[in-house]
């Protein structure tokens, strides 16, 4: 099913072809819909490179469009702007296509990729904190995205499971550990026996080289010392796992960093050998001399002491994802902070001649009211937990309130709905790489750019179909589904044409997640879509209207709520039939 950008897209093309002009600029949605719903600004580009005057260049090219299938004679504006007003038909023809397709729309990608998303990535003997939210809500989402469009996705969870950290915490488990409060809450015991054993290393010199031997025997694989680690990998695992449950996030791989250790030795024989990587001063590290950014910034892949560090696993780690996994693109959903240690790895896997699609997707930070970054009274770190468990609490207040007579199952089930996906939403509304500020009382707002606002327009909708039944029963056989749907549609409002051109961009709007790696696009869009049903809501009796308006209305109702369904479903967020 082709969009009307895609069609007005390729009439354009012709059109500059039989003018004998190059392809240029693009065409997007309007940004006024006063001058019409799509535009382009290829005259305006043109006219600047060839120095010729764009607004003649425009009527040059509109003498040779022909888009009266589907849109009004274009009209040029502006600096040389050609701009495109939909015909009513044509919107009437689109929204009943999109209604029978299962897809909405949305085509699958050309080319699939086999795509290795690496997010959430938590560090064991530490529980999630709000910063981990990020990353998982984003890496998420972008799975979701691409999975619809047809690649094959692989998620993979990169635990940080290893490191000189477990040193003081077999350390603390031989000699500080409770274990009644191991049973109670067994992170918060281990982040406990950590910390103090951390204390007294930091004053006590035995203590800090009898933790430094601790892990040296686990590197060892003394068998104690072992059992220690695993058991820790274990209860972690198990934290983060009633995590996930909550945020309704999987993976399809949890490779900690201690999957690698086997592989390290031979990725750096194989970089000496290369010549990719040299001895300095006793450990083997990566020049990037030719690299202007990286000259000054070498790698180290293994320390003095014979060592290695997050750089050699990162190493190991694109080995396996390309030759095992056989990725030919690989995404790390990782904070700024790793900007350099990344721009040096992907460097690394060009040399060795790697031709896999490296991106780092960064993003900001969760900030406090203060807009500081998000902590406890005591300068901790929020746990993720605490406040994904403070957010249903939160929204079970709101469904108490507005549905007092529902079952308590009921309640908890739409308040889960409402508080995850309000947390969810504050975050993947914004640009990514923005910082924001976490407020409570503004994301589970039923008003403004919030998910439990686009909730409750999924929600209106579906109270007008159960209405429907009550006014008019449905006939032997029908399902409520099929009972929305005419066979023709009637647009003569214009708070029904704007609808349904809002819901007919759908399948334009999703592509456009990945370039760039924005579910604020989708989010905002989903915003824009629920005021659109707002104002069709307000000036478009469904129920009352008489025939044919009354089923046409039915239907542009069934078709917004399944875009509002799959398009909050993409952003990982799910939708209450009740509120």
């Amino acid at each position: 099913m082709n969009t009307f950008q895609s069609i007005l897209a390729k009439a354009l093309s012709g059109a500059l072809a039989k003018a004998g002009l190059p392809e240029a600029g693009e065409l997007t949605q309007a940004t006024d819909p006063r001058f019409g719903d799509y535009q382009t600004n290829v005259a305006f580009v043109l006219g600047k490179q060839r120095g010729e005057n764009p607004r003649a260049l425009a009527a040059k090219i509109v003498t040779h469009l022909d888009v009266t299938d589907i849109s009004e004679p274009p009209s040029v504006a502006g600096a040389g702007f050609i701009n495109f007003t939909l015909r009513s038909g044509a919107i009437e023809k689109q929204t009943l296509e999109m209604l029978q397709d299962e897809r909405l729309g949305v085509q699958e990608a050309e080319s699939p990729r086999c795509i290795v998303i690496d997010f959430g990535s938590p560090n064991v003997a530490k529980p999630m904190h709000v910063g981990h939210i990020r990353s998982t809500a984003l890496g998420d989402s972008l799975a979701r995205v691409a999975k619809f469009l047809g690649h094959e996705v692989i998620r993979d969870n990169h635990i940080g499971d290893w490191g000189t950290q477990f040193g003081m915490v077999i350390w603390g488990w031989k000699n500080l550990l409770d274990r009644e409060a191991l049973q109670r809450d067994p992170l918060a015991e281990i982040v406990r026996i950590y910390k103090e054993t951390n204390e007294r290393a930091t004053s006590d010199p035995n203590i800090r080289e009898a933790c430094r031997q601790e892990l040296v025997k686990l590197q060892a694989g003394h068998k104690e010392n072992t059992d220690i680690w695993n058991e820790c990998v274990a209860l972690s695992m198990q934290d983060f796992e009633r995590v996930y449950s909550l945020l309704d996030v999987r993976y399809d791989l949890q490779c900690g960093e201690s999957f690698y250790n086997d592989q390290l030795p031979g990725v750096v024989d194989r970089l000496l050998k290369a010549g990719i990587a040299e001895i300095s001063e006793g450990a083997v590290v990566v020049f990037f001399r030719d690299d202007p950014e990286l000259a000054d910034k070498p790698l180290i892949i293994r320390k003095r002491d014979g060592g290695f560090n997050y750089a050699t696993t990162d190493v190991a780690t694109i080995d396996y994802r390309v030759n095992e996994l056989k990725a030919d693109t690989i995404w790390y959903v990782v904070g700024a902070p790793q900007i350099l240690h990344f721009k040096q790895i992907f460097a690394v896997a060009r040399r060795e001649g790697y031709a896999v699609d490296l991106r780092h997707v960064t993003f900001g930070s969760v900030l406090g009211e203060d807009r500081k970054l998000m902590k406890t009274r005591s300068g901790e770190n929020v746990p993720l937990r605490e406040l994904l468990d403070e957010a249903c609490k939160r929204a079970r207040k709101i469904v108490d309130e507005k549905n007092p007579d529902l079952s308590d199952e009921e309640k908890n089930d739409i308040a889960q709905k409402i508080g995850i996906g309000a947390v969810k939403y504050a975050d993947l509304s914004q640009y990514r790489t923005t910082d924001y500020i976490f407020s409570w009382e503004k994301m589970l707002s039923l008003h403004g750019n919030t998910a439990p606002y686009l909730q409750n327009a999924y929600v209106r909708i579906r109270s007008i179909f159960r209405k429907a039944d009550v006014a008019a029963p449905l006939s032997r056989g029908e399902s409520r589904r099929q009972s929305a749907v005419a066979t023709t549609l009637t647009l003569n409002e214009p708070a029904e044409i704007n609808l349904a051109k809002r819901v007919c961009q759908f399948a334009e709007i999703v592509p456009q997640v990945l370039n760039g790696f924005r579910p604020n696009i989708l989010a905002n869009y989903l915003f824009e879509l629920a005021n659109s049903f707002h104002a069709f809501y307000e000036a478009c009796p469904v129920l009352k209207s008489e025939e044919p308006a009354r089923s046409s209305r039915l239907t542009l109702c069934e078709l917004t709520g399944r875009v509002l369904q799959k398009g909050l479903e993409l952003l990982g967020i799910k939708v209450p039939e009740k509120m």
